[in-house]
């Protein structure tokens, strides 16, 4: 186990929206090290949204993580020789951490069309309490519900 938690590394706002949530969904988009890559795809995914909601991109973008962030998950905790899912709540950095990868793993799973218009396309069901990110969300808060007979073994 550690000695000390590490730092946590403070994330600069974007460019465009001067929003920390966009760059740190920018970070997660990036793959292999290139971030004008990335940047350039999220962009284009938040103009799509803007073009089909006629908001702010992130505004929508943060209606999409509050929907999706998880509020329950279980977490294994091993007690005499048995592991057991005990329900734990989670945190908000975790809650955050967790709906961008559900989302971007849901608007990778989607077939055809460029990468920008499947993720416009999962924010804007994620926003609207809609799409695979949301079910993942669900399946999560109906397996901490299942153990609730567990959540008296808390770390």
């Amino acid at each position: 186990m550690r000695r000390t938690k590490p730092e946590k590394r403070v994330i600069e706002p974007d460019i465009r929206y001067g929003n920390t949530n966009v760059q740190v969904l920018i970070n997660h988009v990036l793959i292999k090290g290139k971030k004008s890559t990335a940047t350039r795809v999220v962009y284009d995914a938040l103009d799509i949204v803007e073009e089909k909601t006629q908001k702010n991109p992130a505004e929508v973008l943060e209606t999409a993580f509050k929907n999706v962030g998880p509020v329950m998950e279980v977490r294994p905790r091993r007690v005499g020789g048995a592991t057991y899912q005990v329900p734990m709540e989670v945190e908000p950095e975790r809650k955050l951490t967790l709906a961008i990868r559900w989302i971007l793993g849901a608007s990778r799973a989607r077939t055809g069309k460029s990468f920008a218009e499947k993720l416009s396309a999962e924010i804007l069901e994620a926003a609207n309490n809609q799409g695979a990110a949301i079910k993942k969300k669900e399946e999560t808060h109906k397996m901490a519900e299942a153990n609730r007979a567990f959540s008296h073994f808390r770390f």
